[in-house]
């Protein structure tokens, strides 16, 4: 099995194209999604966060988003303390999901993550597919998109890794500009992954 791993900013088309490969019967793990399950119903996590942030940062079966929001904005520090509580559980949810899909003889998973090298999920896969638009459209899409000023984008982008340096650590790099038309490229990167599974 080839685990692939789909990153890029805010607004460059990750998920349309994690969409796409769901709609060619390539199953996708969405990290944001299912990091919101866990921290929901993973036991430790729960203990994790109600040891850092008291009891009050679940209601019942809802977490207290605005707490957990107010931690991770606070400082770089405590951001890190919750990442590492939930990542490493995402990462192992991850390796169970896709040796699930081994079993059935599926050939090619996917994982979207728009922190794939930040949160070190690039070591759950084998190769990785960078989504590539240009900032101006990126911010257009993401305003449209969030309902959110220009500002308030930018700042989110700031405080991503940079898209030229996950470029360059990229396997692949899928054009989303409106120009180039993307299932073409897609599906390109999926004869090649296929060459590259050949040749193992």
């Amino acid at each position: 099995m080839i685990k692939l791993g789909i990153t890029g900013g805010i607004g460059s088309g990750k998920s349309y194209v994690s969409r796409l490969l769901e709609s060619w019967g390539i199953p996708v793990y969405d990290t944001d999604r299912e990091a919101k399950r866990l921290t929901l119903t993973h036991p430790e996590i729960r203990r994790e966060l109600i040891a850092l942030l008291g009891e009050e940062v679940y209601c019942g079966q809802q977490l207290n988003k605005t707490l957990l929001a107010g931690c991770l904005f606070a400082s770089r520090a405590h951001a890190e303390r919750v990442n590492h509580i939930i990542h490493p559980r995402v990462y192992e949810d991850f390796l169970l999901w896709a040796d699930g899909l081994k079993q059935q003889g599926r050939e090619l998973v996917g994982m979207e993550s728009a922190i794939l090298f930040e949160s070190r999920f690039d070591r759950a896969v084998d190769r990785v597919l960078m989504v590539y638009a240009p900032l101006e459209i990126r911010i257009s899409r993401a305003m449209e998109r969030d309902g959110v000023p220009e500002e308030r984008v930018r700042e989110r982008i700031a405080a991503q890794m940079d898209e030229e340096l996950k470029c360059k650590r990229a396997d692949f790099i899928l054009t989303n500009d409106g120009i180039n038309p993307v299932e073409p490229q897609l599906g390109q990167i999926i004869q090649e992954l296929g060459c590259i599974k050949a040749c193992k």
